[in-house]
């Protein structure tokens, strides 16, 4: 009797190793999941509006680290070339300065002019999408200028 006991005893000691490798099994399955849809809420609140601006911004500083290290190196370039004076180089320094400066405003109004044309297109969008229609800068005739061309017949 006391084998039939060890045998119900190792049986029932299996069921029992399986049963909590299938709880572990499962809580591990349950921990994944969680980070997977912890993963795609996070992905989905993402804001691409901030995370394109902030890219623009990391585009424009480069822009102007390299636009001032051209300008450090025409400097340097010129330097070697023109064993000139010290009064000669000052000079082209102050001009590549200000050659930077415009350099810099150019961007900066291209980059301006980049932006309101994508805030346009932005509006057209938006407004393509409630069906709006324009009214100012349509190219539709006006009664006005029905009116003056009737005037002027």
């Amino acid at each position: 009797m006391s084998s039939k006991n060890e045998q119900e005893r190792e049986r029932l000691k299996e069921e029992y190793k399986d049963h909590y490798r299938r709880i572990k099994e499962a809580k591990e399955r349950l921990r994944k999941a969680e980070q997977k849809g912890k993963i795609a809420k996070a992905v989905e609140n993402m804001n691409p509006d901030s995370l394109l601006e902030s890219v623009d911004e990391f585009l424009g500083k480069v822009r102007d680290k390299v636009t001032h290290v051209e300008a450090r190196l025409d400097v340097a370039m010129d330097s070697l070339d023109d064993e000139g004076t010290d009064a000669g180089s000052k000079l082209k320094t102050e001009e590549l300065d200000q050659q930077l400066k415009k350099e810099k405003a150019k961007q900066t109004l291209k980059q301006v002019k980049a932006e309101m044309g994508m805030l346009y297109s932005e509006i057209e969008k938006h407004a393509e999408e409630i069906r709006a229609e324009k009214t100012i800068g349509k190219e539709k005739d006006h009664p006005r200028d029905e009116k003056s061309s009737e005037d002027n017949s």
